[in-house]
């Protein structure tokens, strides 16, 4: 079991995310966001802490570095089980993150559009999402990653019988359909510029 006492939460896919942080907000769980989740997580009263302020650095490059941090990725990938990770941990001010919930830019949309050119398609490229989706979901024994707004509610029902825990089976379940996600996600943007290379329209 894995219990959830700090959350990220970055979608660009809003769908139910209010009402799934609103669930968890009846546990003691403390949040993290970025931009326009953020927005509408404060808009609906929920009390959250921009990753900008929880890692001491700014979103910079429009938005192109925002969570490729240590005080992100050292929260994800650090076992807890292992004492010199927690002793760096500790060393760094390095805050465990147990859940993370993350849906990527839309791409698909993006390139699908009627004229949506190479710059702009480029643009819909995300990085930092699918590096935090990767690293929970490689230290899924500890973190539950959530890319699917369709498992917010199974998640909540679990976390309401076990106290604010997550069980192992379900964090493997969600890291796997996470590591199938992402490539089917770089397979489509191989696809899109492997056209362009050919000189396709």
């Amino acid at each position: 079991m894995a219990t959830i006492r700090k959350a990220l939460i970055s979608v660009s896919d809003k769908t139910g995310v209010v009402d799934f942080v609103r669930e968890l907000a009846q546990f003691p769980i403390d949040f993290l966001s970025t931009g326009g989740t953020a927005k509408i997580l404060r808009d609906a009263d929920i009390r959250v802490k921009d990753v900008s302020e929880h890692t001491g650095f700014p979103e910079m490059l429009d938005g192109r570095v925002k969570t490729l941090h240590p005080k992100i990725h050292g929260g994800l990938l650090g076992l807890r089980s292992n004492p010199e990770h927690v002793r760096v941990m500790k060393e760094h001010d390095i805050e465990p993150i147990d859940m993370v919930v993350v849906n990527l830019y839309p791409f698909r949309q993006a390139i699908s559009k009627p004229g949506c050119t190479l710059a702009e398609a480029i643009e819909n490229i995300d990085i930092g999402g699918p590096a935090m989706l990767r690293s929970s979901a490689k230290n899924f024994e500890s973190v539950t990653v959530i890319i699917d707004p369709a498992d917010y509610g199974p998640v909540i029902d679990e976390m309401k019988k076990n106290g604010g825990a997550v069980s192992a089976e379900t964090n493997f379940r969600l890291a796997v359909k996470v590591f199938k996600s992402t490539s089917e996600y770089d397979s489509m943007i191989a696809a899109y510029l492997g056209e362009k290379l050919k000189g396709g329209n």
